[in-house]
């Protein structure tokens, strides 16, 4: 099977282009393959396999095989298998900030936290897996014992996203594999060779043939479709889309298939009446312009309190005009290309929407010149809020303003939409901060703080942002059946 050729500080090294089944690089059965593109120049990297719906299959295939003897393993073997996969992440962190930084162009500076983070997420599931005793009880009415243990739900599909690629595929095979569940794994048609490099990390960590399987496809509909119909696939798990986690939640009603869906969000960065005005100001330009503001947990909508406002928009402008537009592989980048022309052409259609309908533009709005899929950091205030650009998620780097005559006002606003994954608050007054936060209808909130993601905290949304949680004490849970056994004494 062919590979490309990348370099890092490491050295060279090479990525396999194929699909990886039953512990084999492979072609496509068809034959097909896709071309993978570098954001920052438009031009051609490689082509990688095309997995048709057989290839799927055999995927399955492998990993239904395997199933039994890998869920017979011991928490002790998963765990060693899975730190050393920690270890090694880490060694190629280098490695595989670059492939991460030339396929999707995120900054080098950030590609390497992604890794580092992908680390973190196996070792966590490497040190939980092992505290996992179920329990032993008396039954309240005596004459038997109540019992429960843990076993996996059996073979998983794992459909990772393009914006982290190797963070949500270590957290969402690191739990899978943890629980003793082999998988089919689905990467982003725009970023299957992080997940390649990944899928050789475990290889090398020791994963067994059969436990881990690559399907890159630029036709997930129609794999998704196929292997959703399969009784002897028992969990799905999918980051992306809302439209597209709902049709996946319809496939697996047939089977009462297991599913977690991290999906859409509509983030919402409320500065109230009392907050720190430049902490709040510096994380919001951070958070909103990482990853060239791809970013599931970004701040979609900027809500601050008309008695702070002028201050923040001066700070904030200020701190937006110190961000450098460049290729992701370019040290000096603070952000990167979007990803595609596609999402480039939906993003700037969000922003010329808002500005037909009144708003107006205070930074940005343009593309620089030359090749790639850039759009300059972009602000804008006054946007209607039934606008679109109010309404869905915006997925790059523009950062919408609002002006809120209340603290109750901010979190009404806030709180209408249809989404429920993330929200932030900023004040110094705790009380302040806490009935914001209690009232804000998501799955999780970041208090005085740009981040909610770790390694130790369950990770999900409500409402229209999905269901089930990943990492945290939950994430192997996911993908695991508690089961009740009672004993007669």
């Amino acid at each position: 099977m062919t590979s490309v050729s990348f370099t890092s500080p490491n050295g060279s090294f090479d990525v396999q282009t194929g699909l990886f089944i039953d512990g084999e690089w492979t072609a496509a059965a068809s034959g097909a393959s896709f071309p993978v593109l570098n954001p920052a120049t438009a031009k051609e990297i490689t082509q990688v396999a095309d997995a048709g719906v057989e290839d799927a299959r055999r995927a399955l295939d492998a990993a239904v095989a395997a199933q039994k003897e890998w869920g017979a393993t011991t928490t002790r073997e998963r765990s060693d298998i899975l730190r050393a996969a920690y270890e090694l992440i880490l060694e190629r962190a280098d490695d595989i900030a670059h492939v991460i930084a030339t396929e999707m162009g995120k900054p080098l500076r950030e590609a390497k936290t992604e890794a580092t983070d992908a680390a973190d997420m196996l070792r966590w599931f490497s040190e939980q897996v092992q505290h996992q005793t179920g329990n032993f009880a008396p039954a309240p009415k005596g004459g038997y014992r109540i019992i429960t243990t843990y076993q996996p739900v059996g073979p998983s599909y794992l459909v990772t996203p393009w914006n982290f690629p190797v963070s949500m595929g270590a957290r969402k095979a690191g739990a899978a594999l943890a629980a003793g569940c082999t998988v089919v794994l689905k990467p982003s048609d725009l970023t299957p060779l992080t997940m390649s490099l990944f899928v050789q990390i475990l290889h090398e960590a020791g994963v067994p043939a059969g436990v881990v399987n690559l399907v890159p496809t630029v036709d997930a509909p129609a794999q998704s479709a196929d292997l959703m119909k399969d009784e002897r696939l028992r969990k799905v798990s999918f980051t992306g889309s809302t439209p597209v986690g709902t049709q996946l939640l319809k496939q697996a009603a047939d089977n009462v298939m297991a599913s977690s869906m991290e999906l859409g969000g509509n983030g919402p960065f409320l500065v109230l009446s009392k907050a720190n005005v430049r902490w709040a100001a510096k994380g919001a330009a951070g958070l909103k312009f990482r990853n060239a503001g791809q970013v599931c947990i970004s701040a979609n909508r900027i809500i601050v309190h008309k008695d702070v406002a002028d201050e923040f928009k001066q700070i904030f402008l200020e701190e937006v005009a110190r961000l450098r537009v460049g290729a992701g592989t370019d040290p000096d980048t603070t952000v990167g290309p979007l990803v595609s022309d596609q999402q480039r052409d939906r993003v700037q259609g969000l922003l010329a929407d808002a500005q037909e309908n009144g708003a107006t533009v205070l930074a940005g709005g343009d593309c620089p010149e030359g090749d790639g899929y850039f759009l300059n950091p972009t602000v804008v205030e006054n946007a209607p809020l039934d606008s679109d650009i109010a309404t869905t998620e915006i997925f790059g780097p523009v950062a919408s303003l609002y002006i809120a005559d209340s603290d109750e006002e901010a979190i009404r606003i806030a709180n209408d939409t249809r989404f429920g994954l993330v929200a932030y608050v900023y004040s110094q007054d705790i009380m302040q901060a806490m009935r914001a936060a209690e009232a804000l209808e998501v799955g999780m909130v970041g208090l005085n703080r740009p981040a909610v993601a770790d390694p130790a905290a369950p990770f999900g949304g409500v409402k229209a942002s999905g269901l089930g949680k990943e990492g945290g004490h939950n994430g192997i849970e996911e993908y695991q059946i508690e089961k009740l056994i009672t004993m007669a004494v």
